[in-house]
């Protein structure tokens, strides 16, 4: 069983919907979508060896695109953005994300 003050690993199939929904948001480095994915979540613990894999296909995939630009600390970072049909790609997996939620909402909550 989870102890729930504990961190909770991303669930399978949905770090690609994590990371298109931040960069939605902004154009960032992958350290900084690993932390905003934590921090917005309050539960999740994000592990670095699936974040830039995800990235990785994200990016062959067209739905992602990369720059390198300066970061904030001045070091030289690999900045995200989201394309048109990563835009479109995220409507349709939180579409679907909402069914699925929806259905287990009804299961753990029926008596």
């Amino acid at each position: 069983m989870t102890d729930p003050d504990k961190s909770l690993d991303v669930l399978p199939g949905t770090l690609d919907l994590l990371i298109l929904k931040t960069l939605a948001l902004e154009p960032q480095h992958g350290w900084g979508i690993g932390q905003r994915i934590q921090q917005t979540s309050r539960v999740f613990q994000m592990k670095l060896g699936s974040l830039y894999p995800a990235l990785q296909r994200l990016e062959q995939a067209g739905l992602i695109q990369a720059q390198w630009r300066q970061s904030d600390n001045n070091r030289r970072a690999r900045y995200y953005r989201l394309t048109r049909l990563g835009q479109k790609r995220l409507q349709i997996e939180i579409s679907a994300w909402q069914r699925l939620a929806a259905g287990v909402t009804r299961i753990v909550e029926s008596t």
